[in-house]
């Protein structure tokens, strides 16, 4: 099966299909830089409305809702990919949410001239909606496109969309670019121009060809497109593989959210994929990107949004490292190694946190530190959570599971967000401690229980949970004699 071909057409869709991470990754970055610009003009425009000066603590709370209010879109946006991938298709549906991208950046980018505060949450709110049905859209088609050899690789590629965007807020936030007071809500409306992008050249992709098969039944559409995304006239394996997975949905009715909690084979795979999101958002790798201009300064850095440019361009650079690397090492082992790291990086960072008053070189260490942390999430924690959802899961569960996957993620990422300022406040430098014990709890969760799924069909991983789910439920029938409970231990997942 000549499967290995990188084809044209298979670049351009998975490319256009990116876009959407890049919003994502954009929207995340974008209201860093000027946090000070907009709690002006949040000021300014209640003073203008009630003639008294706001209260510091309304304005602060006005600012902060502005920045969380994206999480919260993101939850709801997140919950509710089922309801469309499962009706309009995979592309259609990354197609029909460009309009929330277009509806949220007019607000934001036409708050100041409104003078209202209340678009510009709005705005956010929308666009934070936008974004958290992108993080289901955008994995679940690259997977379903990919052959299954190069599927980790492009599965990286939604990452490396994500951290792109993140840089590019960082670079067009500084003052010399769109960080101005006059022009921050053309930075906050810029996420209309890569709507309108996808919007043309999303046409020009085929839908996902398992979405042809298995759910609408058009088998010649999906080995036409199969044909012509991997370069090779012989898909019969694959359009088989789809058949057989089609014939076991048949029996099975669509997979709702409470059943991948209920069936046995089901709930192993959701509890990866739900600790899976957690190790990324509460590795502290939001904490560091939040905040990183902070900890910059507070490391002794003269123009701290330089370092943290910086620490975008190393974020950029081992995403790409991480693309060529997934599909040899193998995911499991690379989320092992990114966790690892970050708990070496995160215990440095605390020792010269505490230690940088006394001596000097202590902040060229604390600095080191940061870069190196964001490089090991890259290299496991940052791209691999979000594309082996979808490997985790067959057609039927898996929109219901990248929806629970996403608004995990979401709620992790907005209770980081929330709360780490005052964890941050009250514990100091000690807040990566916390940070550390996670990293260390999700490393051997890692070990035990996560399964490799590199170079195997969705049908074969599937098949997999399902052998434990049988042995569990046989052991469960025969507590005695020689049918006793097999423990789900490193040894039952890892080669499944």
């Amino acid at each position: 099966m000549g499967t290995q071909k990188v084809t044209a057409p298979l670049v351009f869709a998975i490319t256009v299909a990116t876009i959407g991470s890049f919003q994502f990754g954009y929207n995340t970055g974008v209201i860093n830089a000027p946090e000070t610009i907009i709690k002006d003009f949040i000021n300014y425009t209640l003073e203008e409305s009630f003639e008294n000066p706001p209260s510091e603590e309304l304005l602060t709370s006005l600012w902060s809702l502005s920045v969380a209010i994206f999480s919260v879109g993101g939850m709801i946006g997140s919950f509710s990919v089922g309801l469309f991938v499962n009706r309009f298709g995979r592309r259609n549906s990354m197609l029909i949410v460009n309009l929330l991208a277009i509806v949220g950046g007019c607000l934001m980018g036409f708050c100041k001239l409104a003078e209202s505060v209340v678009m510009l949450i709005l705005g956010r709110l929308v666009i934070g909606l936008f974004c958290g049905l992108c993080t289901g859209f955008v994995p679940m088609y690259i997977g379903e496109v990919s052959p299954t050899a190069l599927r980790g690789a492009f599965g990286t590629l939604n990452q490396l969309g994500i951290v792109i965007g993140i840089l590019v807020a960082q670079i067009f936030g500084l003052k010399i670019i769109l960080g101005t007071e006059d022009l921050w809500p053309v930075l906050l409306g810029f996420t209309i121009l890569p709507a309108l992008l996808q919007s043309v050249a999303l046409p020009f992709c085929p839908e996902s060809p398992r979405f042809l098969l298995i759910n609408k039944k058009e088998e010649d559409s999906a080995k036409k497109i199969l044909q012509r995304l991997w370069g090779t006239q012989d898909v019969s394996q694959d359009i088989q593989e789809m058949k057989d997975e089609s014939a076991r949905m048949a029996q099975e009715k669509q997979v709702t959210v409470l059943e991948l909690f209920r069936v046995r084979s089901y709930q192993q795979p959701i509890m990866i994929s739900i600790m899976l999101q957690l190790s990324q958002q509460l590795s502290g790798i939001n904490a560091v990107f939040y905040y990183s201009t902070g900890i910059f300064k507070d490391a002794g850095v003269e123009e701290p949004i330089y370092a943290t440019i910086g620490a975008g361009v190393v974020n950029t650079i081992f995403t790409v490292v991480s693309l060529f690397l997934v599909e040899r090492a193998g995911r499991r082992t690379l989320h092992m190694t990114g966790l690892g790291g970050m708990a070496f990086c995160s215990i440095f960072m605390t020792i010269s946190l505490l230690l940088k008053d006394e001596y000097n070189w202590m902040s060229f260490i604390c600095i080191g530190a940061i870069l190196l942390f964001v490089a090991f999430f890259e290299i496991g924690p940052g791209p691999i959570p979000w594309f082996i959802v979808a490997e985790l899961f067959s057609q039927g569960p898996r929109p219901a599971a990248m929806a629970v996957a996403g608004c995990s993620n979401w709620t992790s990422n907005f209770l980081v967000g929330l709360l780490f300022p005052s964890a941050a406040f009250y514990l100091g430098a000690y807040v990566f401690i916390i940070f550390t014990g996670f990293l260390v709890i999700f490393l051997v969760f890692t070990f035990f229980k996560v399964p490799e799924t590199r170079g195997r069909t969705f049908e074969e991983i599937t098949r997999g949970f399902e052998g434990q789910a049988l042995e569990v439920n046989r052991s469960e029938k025969y507590p005695h004699g020689e049918m006793r409970s097999i423990p789900l231990d490193k040894e039952a997942t890892t080669n499944v």
